[in-house]
């Protein structure tokens, strides 16, 4: 039922989308195309529509009636078969005329249903093994036991489970005369094997479930404390002999292995405080940077124990998937030579730059920063961020670069790849002015900017993927931006550097960072 207002929405937008009524109803999500018709030529009739929305009533005439009657009657008295030769009424609409021309024609059952009496299990065993056999055909047996085939098969199911056919196979060579006691002990032969089969698939199930296993692990591999959690989880199913058999698990072993699982967990402090270093930085912490980082607390513990602590609590680093790289491959003018060629290693601070630009997409727009790094040890030098890609934006970087340079001998070289914000006359006159050489990576391949590259790539994985961003404005998400790059110079801590930050390592070094 839908209100005055819903209707005339519905017709308004109708009729302003040119009388499209598949877009009309995509972009409401409702009505019907029969119903929206309806209420387009009403509007168009009367110029409104009426206030009270009433479902039009279908009327057959007597004709109509009678035809669907007779149809019944000569076609096997079936109200399906009547409905889909004529097309018309419905179960209810056909049984009442019927009644009414005919009350005669329906068969009513008046009084309390007999059923029949129960079957014993021997009764059922005897059917389905005759079944199964074929002996004779399902249909004669179940005439015989004076059953119905479907509660037949509903006795082989009970009996055997639905994985066993219920053609029972000779691949016992059993005589065609076999006697009913080889015939049980077939049965029985089946059932265990069925039974086998399941348990087979239990255990691979639980291995996947429980310890992260492929479903085709050989079980007979499996350490002793996963085979003690297989056999706990599938105890109240099976019996623990035929779980420690399967598993070839000696049962001091299970027991030995199950009280060391009830003891207290040995690392329960140190699982509180890798969580808490997890969630303090970011969520971006591997195994190795949370094992640095208590290594500079004073705590003594292995790498394999916190990445065992982190798997058990299910602290993962998000990450993306990489794409295919794409670029424009026209050329301004003769680009200068590969200086760095892929050697992102530097004895001392300002001696190799690398830059580049990276594209950020948000809902309220797209925002672009412009970085320097030092391939000494990875510190951000200088750092633009603004909503348009143009020379301003790289320009401001290059000359916050270049007050930070003290002493008058560095003269770092600069590599970039081909853009042409690192060809305008603006940037060349910068680099000439403050004697800095240019490199430039070969057309097309960004792996010669690997360094910057990496750079972008953990400052996404770490602060802007698998975040929602919907309400965020873009000066909000740019000193966001700012707030990650000035964290990531002076706390974020780095294996190559024994676990330092790049400010921290250069205090240590004695140099001004």
């Amino acid at each position: 039922m839908y209100s005055y207002e819903d209707r005339l929405r519905a017709v308004q937008l109708y009729i302003k989308l040119g009388n499209r009524v598949g877009a009309t109803i995509r972009q409401l999500g409702y009505p019907t195309k029969n119903a929206l018709k309806h209420w387009y030529r009403q509007y168009e009739r009367h110029r409104d529509l009426s206030a009270s929305y009433v479902r039009a009533k279908t009327r057959y005439s007597d004709e109509q009636k009678q035809v669907a009657v007779e149809h019944y009657l000569s076609h096997g008295r079936c109200l399906t078969w009547t409905r889909k030769a004529l097309g018309y009424p419905c179960r209810q609409l056909l049984s009442a005329w019927i009644d009414e021309y005919d009350p005669d024609a329906r068969r009513r059952v008046v009084g309390r249903i007999v059923t029949a009496p129960p079957r014993s299990e021997r009764q059922k065993r005897a059917a389905v093994i005759d079944m199964c056999s074929r002996r004779e055909s399902a249909r004669e047996v179940a005439q015989k036991v004076g059953v119905s085939r479907q509660t037949l098969y509903d006795w082989k199911d009970q009996q055997l489970g639905r994985e066993v056919p219920a053609s029972m196979p000779r691949h016992r060579n059993l005589p065609p005369t076999a006697s009913r006691e080889e015939l049980e002990r077939e049965l029985e032969a089946l059932r265990r094997d069925v039974q086998r089969l399941q348990l087979e698939h239990d255990l691979l199930k639980k291995a996947n479930e429980l310890i992260k296993k492929d479903l085709g692990i050989d079980l007979r591999l499996l350490a002793n404390r996963e085979k003690t959690l297989l056999v706990d989880a599938l105890r109240q199913i099976y019996a623990l002999p035929e779980l420690l058999t399967r598993l070839e698990f000696a049962r001091s072993s299970y027991f030995y292995h199950r009280s060391l699982l009830c003891l207290d967990d040995r690392y329960a402090e140190l699982r509180q405080a890798v969580v808490a270093l997890f969630e303090a930085n970011r969520r971006c912490y591997g195994y190795r940077r949370i094992h640095a980082a208590l290594v500079r607390g004073g705590e003594q513990v292995s790498e394999k124990v916190i990445r065992r602590l982190m798997k058990q609590e299910q602290l993962v680093v998000a990450t993306v998937k990489q794409r295919r790289y794409t670029s424009y491959q026209g050329e301004l003018d003769a680009a200068p030579e590969n200086l760095v060629n892929r050697d992102f290693h530097a004895e001392a601070p300002n001696e190799k730059w690398l830059t580049d630009i990276t594209e950020f997409q948000l809902p309220a727009g797209k925002v672009y920063l412009s970085p320097m790094i030092d391939c000494f040890d990875g510190l951000v030098v200088s750092w633009s961020v603004g909503t348009r890609p143009d020379a301003e934006l790289v320009n401001t970087m290059l000359d916050a670069a270049i007050e930070t340079i003290t002493d008058s001998s560095d003269r770092p070289v600069v590599h970039s790849d081909r853009g042409a914000h690192y060809r305008w006359p603006g940037w060349l006159l910068r680099m000439h002015n403050a004697q800095l050489a240019r490199s430039m990576s070969r057309k097309g391949c960004s792996p010669d900017n690997a360094a910057c590259e990496g750079f972008f790539g953990r400052l996404k994985n770490e602060m802007y993927y698998h975040r929602d961003w919907i309400n965020t404005t873009l000066e909000d998400f740019m000193q966001q931006v700012d707030s990650y790059i000035r964290w990531y110079n002076q706390h974020r801590i780095k294996i190559s550097l024994g676990g330092l930050s790049p400010s921290e390592y250069r205090r240590n070094l004695g140099i001004a960072a």
